[in-house]
């Protein structure tokens, strides 16, 4: 396109700007919200579908189970199984979204939510219960006491049926 003077177009001085990305060091004063993003962040695990893991978990923030977990898992915040995720264990943590199978004990401080596809076998303690339709529990049920610190009141001694 020729402008009015019939001289050929010529080349825009048009620069686009690009933000570039400062690095990410310790103690920078540019880091602001990032910082956040990444103490969120830090200490989530994920076990992908075809993964399994076996052992034992401590002081992760978040697990996310799309694979098979067999472990014991301890001063964490909360567990996420999908769908296509499997745990089996021991698990002691506050909050808890099963969507897929967990086998074993479970003692939820805060909410434990049941998708409609979740299934729970074992003994399970928890502060508030929200199960979707479909949703299974199979075992023993224990809300713990509201406010309380974290442990489930112990159930009564049975009387009678023993083998001694």
């Amino acid at each position: 396109m020729a402008n009015e003077d019939g001289n050929a177009p010529t080349t825009s001085a048009f620069r686009p700007e690009i933000t570039r990305r400062l690095p990410d060091l310790p103690g920078s004063p540019l880091r602001g919200a990032q910082a956040a993003d990444d103490v969120d962040n830090g200490k989530k695990l994920v076990v992908g579908q075809d993964i399994v893991l076996n052992g034992q978990i401590t002081a992760c923030d978040q697990l996310v189970v799309q694979g098979r977990v067999e472990a014991a898992l301890e001063n964490s915040q909360s567990i996420e199984i999908s769908e296509t995720g499997y745990f089996k264990g021991s698990a002691v943590i506050e909050e808890a979204t099963i969507s897929g199978h967990f086998e074993g004990n479970l003692t939820v401080r805060g909410e434990l939510t049941v998708k409609s596809r979740g299934r729970i076998e074992g003994d399970v303690r928890y502060g508030k219960l929200c199960v979707e339709s479909g949703g299974q529990i199979i075992g023993t049920v224990e809300a713990l006491p509201a406010g309380g610190p974290g442990t489930a009141v112990p159930a009564p001694a049975q009387t009678g049926g023993d083998d001694n």
